[in-house]
C-alpha cells in the first residue's frame, strides 16, 4: 500500500520507517523537495522509501499519516491539497502543543474542541481517525517494548475507516487487537489529546518517554452499578 507521511520529525521518520519495514511504500512529505532531513531518511531506509512535498506525499498516498507539529497541521494539510486528501483515510497522530511559554507545553485547543475535530471540519471529505498520539514514537511502532498490556485509542466519525486503521495498527505495527480501544466519534479526540499534559508530567516523573497507559476494567458484575458510580470529581 502507498502511504503518505506528512512531517519529517522523529514521529514521521520513525513511523515511516516502521511502515516500510512492514512492506508498505512510504513517501515522507515536507515543505520542500530539497528537504535534507527527508532525503537522508529516504536514503537510509532504502527501497520503499521516498520523499517530496506535502502535496507530493498526499497525492502519492492511498492513506495519509499526519505527523506534523499540531500548531502547524492545518497549514501543512492545506499545502498537501484538499483534492489530494479527498476520500482518503487520514490518521492524525499530531497534538496541538504550544511551546510558546516553554516546558511543559500547553494545549492550544482543548475542552470544547480538538485538533482532530479541527482537521475534520476543515477537510470534511477526508476520513479523519485520531490515533497513536498518546505515546512516544518508539512505542507507537514497537508496542512490545512495553511489558504487559497497554492501549492505543481511536477516534473518528467513519466506522469503516476506524476498522481499517485498527487493522493497520495490528498488522503493520504489532498492536494486539484487544489493546486497541475505540473511544467513539471524532469529538472523543478531545480526551485523547488532553491526555498529553498527564503524559508529559509522567515522562518527567519517570525520567523516560518509553511508557504507556493501560486501561484496567472492572469485572462485569462490579460494573453493574453503572457509569455514574464513583466518577472522578463526583460525590458518592
Amino acid at each position: 500500500m502507498r502511504i503518505g507521511v506528512l512531517g519529517t520529525g522523529v514521529v514521521g521518520q520513525t513511523l515511516g520507517r516502521a511502515l516500510v519495514a512492514a512492506g508498505q511504500q512510504v513517501m515522507l512529505g515536507s515543505r520542500s523537495r530539497e528537504n535534507e532531513t527527508a532525503a537522508e531518511w529516504a536514503l537510509g531506509v532504502g527501497a520503499g522509501a521516498s520523499h517530496g512535498t506535502f502535496a507530493d506525499a498526499a497525492a502519492f498516498g492511498e492513506a495519509i499519516f499526519n505527523c506534523t507539529s499540531g500548531m502547524k497541521s492545518i497549514e501543512a494539510l492545506e499545502a498537501a491539497g484538499e483534492a489530494n486528501l479527498e476520500g482518503k483515510i487520514l490518521v492524525d497522530v499530531a497534538n496541538p502543543l504550544d511551546f510558546s511559554r516553554g516546558m511543559p507545553p500547553a494545549l492550544s485547543i482543548c475542552n470544547t474542541d480538538s485538533l482532530g475535530e479541527t482537521i475534520q471540519r476543515r477537510f470534511p471529505n477526508t476520513r479523519v481517525v485520531k490515533a497513536l498520539n498518546t505515546m512516544n514514537a518508539r512505542v507507537m511502532t514497537d508496542p512490545a517494548r512495553i511489558p504487559g498490556q497497554h492501549n492505543v485509542f481511536l477516534s473518528g466519525n467513519d466506522a469503516d475507516a476506524k476498522a481499517r486503521v485498527a487493522g493497520w495498527l495490528s498488522q503493520w505495527l504489532g498492536w494486539p487487537p484487544a489493546d486497541i480501544l475505540d473511544l467513539g466519534d471524532i469529538t472523543s479526540a478531545r480526551g485523547a489529546e488532553m491526555l498529553l499534559p498527564v503524559w508529559l508530567r509522567l515522562m518527567l516523573a519517570l525520567g523516560t518517554p518509553e511508557f504507556n497507559v493501560h486501561v484496567s476494567r472492572a469485572p462485569a458484575t462490579a460494573a453493574a452499578a453503572g457509569p455514574e458510580a464513583g466518577s472522578p470529581g463526583r460525590p458518592t
